[in-house]
């Protein structure tokens, strides 16, 4: 088949959504496919550009900033229209959240198509950012009207779906496909990225936004003296979070590496105690750390958030522990209980087998590409509720 996604980023832009992205278009062409996505160039790059990457054809419109997570691109609907004409696919594959898959409702051999719409989170209209409760009320409209010509919705948990009120609607075409990763590449464990070599080496991974928490973990540390912390990734938080590990104290056990490599990032899993995931709202979809985390058989740590993925991902007390939202004091008790050796590696052979039985790519890419060959049996046929 012949597929052409719609996202926000792709590679060397990093992110769960980005990720997952790539892996799939990439073994969709180890597959036979021909694969082409069209994304935005980083904020502030207002030419666009297109590349061949591991076979896939990536193509970046231009893009003037990105306020409130969304990429302002004036020249998408042309790129996309460029894209139909010259890559002529066979089907659609749209990621959302993004405003700029909705120029696909105006384009004639955008509809003439049938389209998947991968569901990676809600725009919650109780946002606590008042910008993106407002801009909800615009986007919303254009949002159910995507969905109202999708073929297939893929939600990556049922908890998730059964918790977004934007999907109800559509619940007949909503089919549930968990993200998946590839085996981890052999790596020497790097403990020389913590900033104390005794004590427990813990590890957070993600944007430093406000909805990941990692506040949260920074005021757990003065209860956890022997624990140093790795926090890999950047955003706008990132001021905030050195701020606060100085005003607690705790500035010499963290160590913020910023944006990493994919080999760095893998030596810093290899030679973690635990991975925390200490999200606060549902903005935490799923958490495809915490299976980069199992599959090399790390422990996690995860907030417990009502309607998200993360308690499908991980089995509390089976595969990693959960604990309560925005609770430094019940986060640092479960990263206590870490410190028995025993515990940590019957929890990190459980998560590497929990991973191993639902969570690898192959099943992943397997259910999604019998997804695209019903829809495209189907001719785009489109029901609306």
């Amino acid at each position: 088949m012949r597929i052409l996604h719609l996202g926000k980023y792709y590679a060397p832009q990093r992110g769960g959504i980005e990720r997952h992205t790539q892996a799939l278009a990439e073994a969709c062409v180890r597959a036979g496919d021909a694969v082409a996505v069209l994304v935005h160039q980083a904020p502030g790059r207002w030419r666009g550009m297109r590349e061949t990457m591991a076979g896939v054809d990536v193509r970046r419109a231009g893009c003037i900033a990105a306020p409130v997570y969304t990429p302002v691109s004036p020249t998408f609907p042309i790129e996309l229209a460029r894209a139909l004409r010259e890559f002529a696919p066979d089907l659609l594959h749209l990621h959302l959240p993004n405003p700029s898959c909705f120029a696909a409702l105006a384009l004639p051999a955008a509809r003439r198509l049938p389209w998947v719409v991968h569901w990676h989170a809600d725009v919650p209209p109780d946002a606590p950012d008042w910008r993106l409760r407002a801009g909800y009320r615009f986007y919303r409209p254009f949002e159910q009207a995507v969905l109202a010509r999708a073929t297939t919705v893929i939600a990556t948990s049922q908890p998730y779906f059964e918790a977004s009120r934007a999907l109800q609607r559509w619940s007949s075409k909503v089919r549930i496909v968990p993200l998946g990763i590839e085996p981890a590449a052999t790596v020497v464990p790097r403990r020389d990225m913590w900033p104390a070599s005794g004590g427990m080496h813990l590890l957070a991974v993600g944007r430093l936004g406000r909805y990941k928490g990692f506040d949260v973990l920074i005021e757990a540390l003065p209860s956890m003296p022997d624990a140093s912390l790795l926090l890999v990734g950047d955003g706008e938080c990132a001021g905030e979070l050195r701020a606060l590990a100085r005003s607690r104290g705790v500035e010499a056990r963290v160590a913020f590496a910023g944006d990493v490599d994919d080999a760095s990032l893998g030596a810093a899993y290899a030679g973690a105690d635990a991975l925390v995931l200490p999200s606060l709202d549902r903005g935490e979809a799923f958490g495809l750390v915490l299976l980069e985390a199992m599959r090399v058989g790390v422990p996690v740590v995860a907030s417990a958030i009502p309607g998200s993925g993360v308690g499908f991902v991980v089995a509390g007390g089976e595969s990693g522990l959960l604990v309560e939202p925005g609770d430094p004091a019940a986060l640092a008790a479960a990263l206590a209980r870490l410190r028995d050796p025993l515990l940590r590696a019957r929890l990190g052979d459980a998560g590497r087998t929990r991973w191993n039985e639902r969570f690898t790519l192959e099943r992943c890419v397997q259910t999604v590409r019998a997804i695209y060959a019903d829809a495209s049996a189907s001719g785009g046929t489109r029901s609306v509720a």
